[in-house]
């Protein structure tokens, strides 16, 4: 993200607002963030290198993201890719889909990019892509009435390319709409910096472009400031929405809002915008925020007794085996709540070959394997269960 070196205009002003129901169940799914998966996905995105759009790193970075949302067992189909031209390279924006129970064509998009410019960009923009991926892992099998899309945008970095692009393109159609959209919510930079009291999180709203939306952008950041202090342990600050991927939305009369780190690292576009210079704590918390607030827009179910009688035992017979670690690199361990003297593992591919089978072997051997997701399903007079495992060299 770029901001303007008059910081100061923005209002530092916390605002009261009005009461907005606690739901429990929000809060339940909020308090699913783990410090782990946010540490994990700052770290490995760390590794991914400069992810400068249209280079391999940034090639590796989508595909990164892309196998992630297909561990969490997200269907092939729910994910898209939308492929817009930075000179002579071919960059793309990733969409994941979720769909709505009551209001399936209307969406609440939560977005944010993954392309970095000089460093590897943890804070900008890691946080929020490990932050996206959080909410979408948990919230993929939680009813919503409003459809969600999970977006992750590149070439933000050389001016917002790949959301201009998604928004011309598909929320757009040669000038006719294509995309009734509820909401944008944008999550930028919001790493922190270590060491700082990092106890506020920025809560943007429109206060330009298209003056036609500002009204509703002011009333959705009123109640983005609220799910925070619902679901997380973050204050608040009001401030106006800046040069990241929901301005192409605004100008096209959209509602948007926002999150961005309210005391700032200053470690943006440099080499320092490392994993040890952020404050995965703050991430954390952002997370927890993010996903409750997700929940309010999007208008998910208010109970956690979803599954029936019969889809709880399936789900705790899958919880009982453990395949670990994943992603794995060279074996995969197979682990029973007790022992289990027969049984099988057949190993496919995303196209629905059986690429590798044992009998037997808690300690598989998957060197063989190239990278990707794969299905290991387990055989044994008890039933079957199936999870997706990443192969990650």
């Amino acid at each position: 993200m770029k901001r303007i070196a008059a910081f100061l205009l923005t209002s530092v002003a916390v605002q009261s607002i009005g009461a907005q129901s606690f739901i429990q169940a929000y809060k339940d799914r909020a308090d699913m963030v783990t410090q782990a998966n946010i540490t994990a996905n700052l770290q490995q995105f760390a590794g991914l290198g400069i992810k400068t759009t249209g280079s391999a790193a940034n090639t590796a970075a989508f595909d990164w993201v892309k196998n992630k949302y297909l561990s969490y067992g997200y269907a092939a189909n729910t994910i898209t890719e939308d492929i817009f031209t930075y000179g002579s390279t071919n960059p793309k924006n990733l969409i994941i889909t979720k769909t709505g129970t009551l209001y399936p064509d209307k969406y609440v998009i939560i977005c944010g990019h993954y392309d970095t410019i000089i460093g590897a960009g943890v804070s900008d923009n890691g946080s929020g892509t490990s932050i996206i991926l959080e909410a979408a892992r948990i919230l993929k099998d939680v009813p919503t009435e409003y459809s969600i899309k999970f977006i992750h945008f590149s070439g933000e970095e050389q001016g917002l390319l790949g959301s201009k692009h998604y928004v011309n393109n598909v929320a757009y159609e040669a000038g006719v709409q294509k995309l009734d959209i509820k909401l944008v919510l944008n999550i930028d930079q919001v790493g922190g910096l270590i060491g700082n009291n990092n106890n506020t999180i920025t809560c943007e709203r429109d206060t330009g472009g298209v003056s036609s939306n500002n009204a509703a952008s002011n009333t959705a950041t009123q109640e983005l400031m609220n799910c925070t202090t619902l679901y997380s342990p973050l204050q608040t600050n009001l401030s106006y929405a800046y040069s990241s991927d929901y301005m192409p939305f605004e100008a096209k009369g959209y509602i948007i809002t926002g999150f961005y780190e309210y005391l700032r690292s200053q470690n943006e576009h440099t080499a320092n915008d490392t994993f040890a210079n952020i404050d995965p704590v703050y991430v954390f918390n952002v997370g927890k925020a993010a996903v409750g607030a997700l929940q309010h827009f999007a208008v998910a179910a208010t109970t956690n007794n979803l599954l029936s009688t019969n889809e709880n035992s399936v789900r705790k017979a899958s919880e009982s085996v453990r395949i670990y670690p994943n992603p794995a690199k060279d074996t995969v361990t197979i682990e029973f709540p007790q022992k289990v003297k027969q049984f099988s593992v057949e190993i496919g591919d995303m196209a629905g070959n059986i690429v590798l089978s044992t009998e037997n072997q808690e300690k598989i051997n998957v060197s063989g394997l190239k990278n990707g997701v794969y299905t290991f399903t387990i055989k044994t007079d008890k039933g079957n269960t199936t999870k997706k495992i990443i192969i990650e060299k």
